[in-house]
């Protein structure tokens, strides 16, 4: 005979585990601590096994409570999304969300997924492109929250983070040594004038290794040795590293991380969305 576990118990269960405590947990659920015993007690009576170890001075879990925990996240996670599904339309529609290609790792996933599960009835498409191709697009009202990687952002951005612009090349790689040195960039990348103006004013000869629009093309290139390319801090290709031989290239300064919001939207889904991309891009 098939047998139900019951969420709410399940619930008091993995937040017992999360938080180390019984009084921790009751103050998160806004239940008395005898409340969240009960229900703990009630979850290993219908399993008949103890979940927690409780000859230690420290709430510890059972072999079969570790065992339990990834179950109960994703039977608790699944039941959440469900009833905010079905539950409430206060908070749907679209959200455009304009990111630098450069930037989108490793944050944006995350923020997508959190905000997903959150608001399960609003879209957030994102669209990654270079900040001089995406501000005409802001001005035309083709965002409502746009992310920018730039020297002097707009008056009405607001500036997250300044950090360094780098050079990068191959892993273990040699291509900064050659002269001319040849570089990766698409054409409208914006840290290609600042890259060739800081090799110009150090008197270094340079040559262009790709051109057009492939971003693929220009990885594939620098992750083979055949160029080297700029990226800010923490926007590191696969395949690439940084290239850090004391005096090898001029430094190139540094690239704001700006914000952009339109009035078109003010509500909690795109309150939490700015949120987010404080938290992970601020500093």
């Amino acid at each position: 005979m098939r047998r139900n576990l019951d969420l709410t118990a399940l619930r008091a269960f993995v937040t017992v585990a999360e938080v180390g405590g019984v009084t921790r947990a009751a103050d998160y659920l806004n239940l008395t601590q005898s409340a969240v015993s009960m229900q703990i007690k009630r979850l290993e009576e219908s399993l008949g096994l103890p979940l927690f170890l409780r000859a230690s001075r420290r709430l510890a879990l059972s072999p079969a409570g570790e065992q339990l925990i990834p179950f109960g996240r994703r039977m608790l996670e699944l039941n959440d999304e469900a009833v905010a599904r079905f539950s409430s339309a206060a908070f749907e529609g679209s959200i455009r969300l304009g990111v630098p290609h450069d930037i989108v790792y490793p944050a944006i996933p995350g923020i997508l997924k959190r905000l997903t599960q959150h608001y399960p009835r609003v879209r957030v498409n994102l669209v990654s492109s270079f900040t001089m191709l995406m501000k005409p697009e802001f001005e035309r009202g083709g965002f409502d929250v746009m992310l920018t990687t730039e020297d002097n952002p707009d008056p009405g951005a607001e500036v997250l983070a300044v950090r360094p612009l780098l050079w990068v090349g191959a892993v273990d790689g040699v291509a900064w040594q050659h002269r001319p040195l040849r570089l990766g960039f698409k054409d409208t990348c914006i840290f290609r004038a600042s890259a060739q103006a800081a090799l110009d004013r150090a008197g270094i000869d340079w040559e262009m290794a790709t051109g057009g629009e492939s971003e693929h093309a220009v990885e594939a290139t620098v992750a083979a040795d055949l160029a080297v390319t700029v990226r800010m801090m923490g926007g590191i290709p696969e395949g690439c590293g940084l290239i850090t031989s004391e005096n090898a290239l001029p430094p190139l300064g540094e690239m704001k991380v700006a914000l952009y919001r339109s009035g078109r939207r003010r509500d909690e889904v795109t309150e939490a969305l700015v949120s987010e991309l404080r938290c992970a891009y601020g500093g």
